[in-house]
């Protein structure tokens, strides 16, 4: 009872609009999805050319660095509530295992960006084939 005089009728209402918050300045959004051999990000890149895109792959990680354009002053005017970010981005994103920097191919179309990155050869695990030998004090 006092704590919905103190708070309202959620006492949560808040932390969760300032989660929310957060999560919205985590730009780009991205999806991984991994399998043994390699890795697969898709980024939402609304307004980002490529030419304004940088990615760095180092060992298990990588960065994606930008800026989105900023927009017209006549769209500035106009605007009644305003949530989509313009300006740099830095977003780096850990990977399960090392990835080979030679071989990874990016794409940007219609704002989505795939990066396919290959796993590392050196990091992939190895099969041991075991051999069967005599046991001493037989034969």
């Amino acid at each position: 009872m006092i704590a919905r005089m103190l708070f309202g009728a959620d006492p949560f209402r808040n932390i969760r609009r300032l989660q929310d918050e957060v999560s919205r300045l985590e730009f780009p959004a991205v999806n991984v999805f991994a399998n043994q051999d390699g890795v697969i990000i898709t980024a939402e890149l609304p307004g980002v050319r490529s030419e304004d895109l940088d990615i760095l792959i180092h060992r298990d990680s990588v960065t994606l660095s930008g800026e989105r354009q900023t927009e017209t002053e006549e769209a500035r005017r106009g605007y009644h509530r305003r949530e989509r970010r313009r300006g740099r981005f830095v977003r780096t994103v850990s990977l399960p295992f090392v990835v080979d920097p030679n071989k990874v191919e990016a794409d940007l179309v219609n704002g989505v960006l795939t990066l396919d990155l290959p796993r590392a050869e050196e990091d992939k695990p190895k099969r041991i084939n075991v051999k069967a030998s005599k046991e001493a004090g037989h034969g």
